[in-house]
């Protein structure tokens, strides 16, 4: 099972996102949990994580995300614009799963 955690100033715009990137593992037969928290959460939610991703228009806490995510032992990278613009779940999936080493 991926533990997927996505990452937005409010946690709402990301959430057609996670859908998309939902539907796109269960047909693919991939395990995965997949959500997405407001910029706050983050941290405490990176506990229970396999990876991190930053929405593009928060970049600038990528910095700040990755001493938490250094701690905890988990990859972090900020959500291509053109993806996250786009709602390209396969895109954003597959970018997470590379990170997780999948």
């Amino acid at each position: 099972m991926k533990r997927i955690l996505l990452a937005c100033s409010s946690g709402m715009s990301t959430s057609l996102l996670v859908s998309k990137m939902k539907e796109v593992a269960k047909a693919g037969g991939i395990e995965a949990e997949i959500w997405a928290v407001a910029q706050d959460k983050a941290p405490t939610e990176m506990e229970r994580a396999d990876v991190l991703l930053i929405g593009p228009q928060m970049r600038f806490l990528k910095k700040k995300f990755a001493t938490v995510a250094e701690k905890v032992g988990i990859p972090i990278d900020v959500i291509d614009p053109i993806a996250y613009g786009r709602v390209d779940g396969e895109a954003v999936l597959n970018k997470a799963l590379e990170l997780i080493g999948e």
